[in-house]
């Protein structure tokens, strides 16, 4: 006799998604610190500031190796041991990096860190999908994806404040009782769904080569590119363009978060409406406003409407998750975790490319421009992804 689902309340799934969302809000707290904390632990460690930003690039070659990994070894598990397994090591992870006695422990305890991130990520959007109502899929990943966007607007200033007023170490250790505080909601408040299907790592690779798989992943990883390339230099871009002090640069950092805090709720809404149109619609207007970004940079009160707008450009993340999962069958936790490997290749690309157009004599306000570039490349990748869905719709239709 096969197992049914667990019936559960609205108030019931309401409290999976805040405990979901707690753990984006530690993941992406820990992910964001280090740009915060980076004075910090250049002195501390004794080693440059640009020696501390290969501490985050280790973060996130830790999410594009572990997503794929972890996703595939942990579809055999069901989702809330999985998801208790992956914050329990997300937790012990960030406690090494709070310990980590000298720069070279310190970059592979943030390379370990980033394994679990795409893999959390990727399930605990598969778990708030499967349990909202078909109309209501987009909103429900999106409120699971708030945790991440509140890191951005309270998370990381208050890591950075923790850094400043006492160590950079305790804002990891304030991380990992986060993690832990997730583990312990996640066993009081996600039942064990025995019915769930659980796949063989064979069967999810075997899946995972889709087209519209690789497409939209593709989408992904260029068409928010921009969005980290404009986020990475804003800081120097404050001080040396718009000519503030640096009292300004953790406002800014919350513009930010608020607009992406309002995309992601957004961008839930907009699938929901959409479907994958959505995600077309996120790039254009993404497009719009780095174009719109260095004509901004001159005055305080415009970079920081900017600042705001660029942050919006998260509502391509939550139709973007969704949509995947919808085109992976056989492979949904493979690609769902994959999404978060991709937005980390964005995360690579975005400031690799800023910092070459300004080593080149562009000046630093040439950030918009180039997240405009990579907002067109995204659009080119969203058009051939449409044209495969409808080719594959239409021969649907002739069968």
């Amino acid at each position: 006799m096969t197992p049914s689902a667990p019936k559960l309340t609205k108030a019931q799934i309401w409290l999976i998604e805040i405990a979901l969302a707690v753990g984006g809000f530690a993941i992406g707290t820990g992910e964001f610190a280090t740009m915060g904390l980076m004075p910090g632990i250049a002195a501390g460690m004794g080693v440059s500031e640009p020696q501390v930003g290969y501490v985050i690039s280790a973060y996130a070659a830790g999410v594009v190796v572990g997503a794929p990994l972890l996703a595939v070894f942990g579809a055999r598990l069901y989702r809330r041991h999985l998801l208790i397994g992956l914050m329990a090591f997300y937790a012990v992870a960030n406690v090494i990096s709070a310990l980590a006695p000298n720069y070279s422990s310190l970059m592979v305890a943030r390379f370990v860190a980033g394994l679990p991130h795409g893999t959390y990520f990727g399930v605990a959007a598969l778990v708030v999908a499967d349990l909202a109502a078909p109309g209501d899929r987009g909103k429900a990943v999106s409120r699971v994806m708030i945790g991440l966007t509140l890191a951005v607007l309270v998370g990381n200033p208050l890591a950075t404040w923790l850094g400043q007023w006492f160590s950079w170490r305790y804002a990891f250790g304030l991380v990992g009782v986060i993690a832990v505080l997730t583990v312990a909601l996640i066993v009081i408040y996600l039942p064990l769904d025995r019915s769930q299907p659980r796949n063989r790592p064979s069967a999810e690779l075997r899946a995972f080569h889709r087209p519209e798989v690789w497409l939209a992943l593709m989408i992904g990883a260029t068409g928010f590119a921009g969005v980290f390339c404009v986020f990475a230099y804003l800081a120097p871009t404050l001080l040396h363009v718009t000519g503030v002090n640096q009292g300004w640069i953790p406002v800014a950092m919350a513009i930010f978060g608020a607009g992406g805090f309002l995309g992601n709720i957004i961008g839930g809404w907009l699938f929901d409406r959409f479907q994958f149109r959505a995600v077309g619609g996120a790039l254009l207007w993404s497009l719009v406003i780095f174009l719109l970004f260095p004509s901004s940079t001159g005055e305080l009160w415009s970079i920081l409407i900017m600042t705001f707008l660029v942050g919006t450009v998260a509502m391509m993340s939550p139709p973007l998750q969704t949509h995947l999962m919808d085109v992976a069958v056989g492979a949904q936790t493979l690609a769902a975790a994959s999404h978060h490997a991709a937005f980390n290749t964005a995360n690579a690309i975005g400031p690799m490319l800023g910092g070459m157009a300004i080593s080149m004599g562009f000046g630093r306000s040439v950030t918009g421009y180039v997240g405009a570039v990579t907002a067109v490349i995204g659009l080119m990748f969203f058009v051939w992804a449409w044209r495969q869905g409808q080719a594959r719709w239409t021969g649907a239709e002739h069968r």
